[in-house]
Parts: structure tokens; C-alpha cells; sequence
């Protein structure tokens, strides 16, 4: 089964849309529509603020209707997308709070698992966070969707070395949920100071995991969070509670 990838609001408009092939094994169309439609929202496809209704997402998406409206409840269930009364859908707008209590819970939960790691860590762990940091880009408008994608891939080897299976799904829907706020630093002018200090924190962080120097480790990954461009986006939102357009973030 073949579902249309439109990207969004913005992309429902556009000509020639693309055709992402989806591996449909195991999979009811609800599920498929589910995770469609969590991908565009968290990848920026459907804009934060934007309001769609179910009948034009069910068309785009190339499915009935019921599949789409069993997964856009599910959606609704998690905080992703808010129905109002004519039953359209509108995709959740960024908000300060939602962003500063996502930061409080990376606080929580990320360094305990970056602890667990350089206690837990196999040959296997270390090749993948090695590859992953040997491919690191700056989250920064130059290099866009693939300097998200390649950080967040790093990140996630670290705290899959943790070898917690509950550690590992909580941190995992947490980084879905941020990575909406973390691509506001792609609308930033050109030109932008790439966070060299957090960019280099990711190889002493992996260093520390390596050495097993769990302690050091917990506390590294705690100050780059403190410092990361993830919390600069709560007092960049705080201008106003919600937003359907991302403001103007401050990479400094």
C-alpha cells in the first residue's frame, strides 16, 4: 500500500505530490493513518496551528475516511491534534509551557539514562554512538532537517545503551514531542552561530560513556541540556503562550 505524503497544510496545495511507500505487514489502515500522520506532524509537515478537515487528510492521504478519523482520535488522546466542533482537525500549536515542562522531564530522565549507559554499554552501543558522532551536524538553519535528524539519531544511541526498556519508550515519545519545538532554530537567518560549545560537548559526552565514567557522564549530559538550543525555546515562546507560526529563536 502506497499512503500520498503531502507534507501539510502547506503541501495539500502542492503539484506532483510524492508517494511514500509504507511497509504494511502486521499493520491495520488505523495504524497507518496513525503513524502518517504523527510523522508529518513531528517532521513540521502539518504546521503547528494549522486546521484541516478530516475528509481532505483522508483524500490526500489516499484512504477512507474511517481509518483517518480512528487515528486522529488516537492523535487527539495524546496531545498531538485538538477537533473542534465542526470536527475538523487542528494540529496542536507550540506552547511555552508544554515546551519548558518537555525540557523538565529531559532533565529527569536523559541523564540517568546517559548514566546507565557508560554502565551498560556493549561493543555494539559504542559502534552505534560512535557512527552517530562521527556524522554530527549543528542543529542550525545551514544544515536543516538533516542536522535534526543526525543529532537526535546520536541521542538516541546514547540512551538506548541504557538497556532500560521503560527508560528507553518515555524518552522516546519525549524526543517526538521536542523535536516540534527544535526545529524552530530552522527558521533562523542564515549565518547563525552554530552552538560550537554544545556541538563539541556530544564527543566528551561519548568519551565518558566509553571510559564507563557513569557519574561524570549524568552530570556532562545534564549542563549540555541546561545549554542546548531546547531550552532557549521556552522563553522564545513565553512571548506569547501559543503559537501557530514559529517566532524568532536566539541561538546565542
Amino acid at each position: 500500500m502506497e499512503i500520498a505524503s503531502s507534507g501539510c497544510s502547506r503541501a495539500l496545495g502542492e503539484k506532483g505530490r510524492r508517494l511514500v511507500s509504507v511497509e504494511v505487514s502486521g499493520l491495520s489502515k488505523g495504524e497507518l493513518a496513525y503513524r502518517e500522520l504523527r510523522r508529518r506532524i513531528i517532521t513540521g509537515g502539518l504546521e503547528p496551528g494549522s486546521r484541516l478537515s478530516q475528509y481532505q487528510l483522508a483524500a490526500d492521504m489516499g484512504m477512507s475516511i474511517t481509518p483517518l478519523r480512528e487515528a486522529v482520535r488516537r492523535l487527539a488522546s495524546e496531545g498531538w491534534v485538538e477537533l473542534d466542533t465542526h470536527r475538523d482537525v487542528k494540529i496542536a500549536a507550540l506552547d511555552a509551557t508544554e515546551a519548558h515542562e518537555l525540557l523538565e522531564v529531559r532533565l529527569s530522565l536523559e541523564p540517568l539514562a546517559t548514566e546507565l549507559a557508560a554502565q551498560f554499554r556493549t561493543s555494539n552501543d559504542i559502534l552505534a554512538m560512535t557512527s552517530a558522532a562521527d556524522r554530527l551536524l549543528p542543529v542550525n538553519r545551514a544544515w536543516g532537517e538533516e542536522g535534526i535528524s543526525i543529532h537526535r539519531e546520536f541521542h538516541r544511541a546514547i540512551y538506548t545503551a541504557s538497556h532500560n526498556r521503560v527508560l528507553i519508550r518515555l524518552l522516546d515519545d519525549l524526543w517526538d514531542k521536542s523535536d516540534r519545538y527544535r526545529r524552530l532554530a530552522l527558521d533562523l537567518p542564515a549565518g547563525d552561530n552554530p552552538r560550537s560549545t554544545d556541538f563539541k560537548q556530544h564527543q566528551e559526552m561519548l568519551d565518558l560513556i566509553i571510559e564507563g565514567e557513569s557519574s561524570a557522564a549524568r552530570e556532562l549530559s545534564r549542563d549540555h541540556i541546561r545549554n542546548s538550543l531546547g531550552a532557549t525555546i521556552p522563553d522564545a515562546l513565553g512571548r506569547s503562550r501559543r503559537w501557530s507560526s514559529p517566532p524568532v529563536v536566539s541561538q546565542t
